[in-house]
């Protein structure tokens, strides 16, 4: 593997990392990928995650457990752009899809489905 490269932000910024798992059947784990691809992915629902502020979000998946890396401007208001978020175009449409896959309740809010991960150690200063 060769690593991937990170997008470059003016300014200091925050990061978030979250988690969540996938339903243990191989085909909803296709799935949620299929519906996660460049080719299928809802344009609402990108443009939304970019309207609420958010620079960049990756999501990376081993078995079924996902890890969602989420960065945002130092200012970022998470709260706030979460009860945001879940008042745009088909957000909630696109929670309840992904719900089935995911076994959360078909209402839950992305911030209330995906939980906040600590960290725990930093190489940096």
């Amino acid at each position: 593997m060769d690593g991937y490269i990170q997008k470059q932000f003016e300014g200091k910024t925050k990061r978030f990392v979250q988690t969540l798992d996938l339903k243990d059947d191989p085909e909803m784990v296709q799935e949620y990928k299929k519906w996660h691809s460049r080719e299928f992915q809802w344009k609402e629902i990108r443009e939304g995650i970019k309207a609420v502020g958010i620079l960049e979000m990756e999501i990376y998946i081993l078995g079924t457990r996902l890890v969602m890396i989420v960065d945002a401007p130092e200012d970022f208001d998470w709260k706030a752009a979460m009860d945001k978020l879940a008042t745009l175009p088909r957000q909630a449409e696109w929670e309840a899809f992904v719900a089935r896959l995911q076994g959360c309740s078909e209402n839950a809010r992305s911030d209330e489905k995906w939980r906040m991960m600590e960290r725990m150690f930093y190489l940096y200063e």
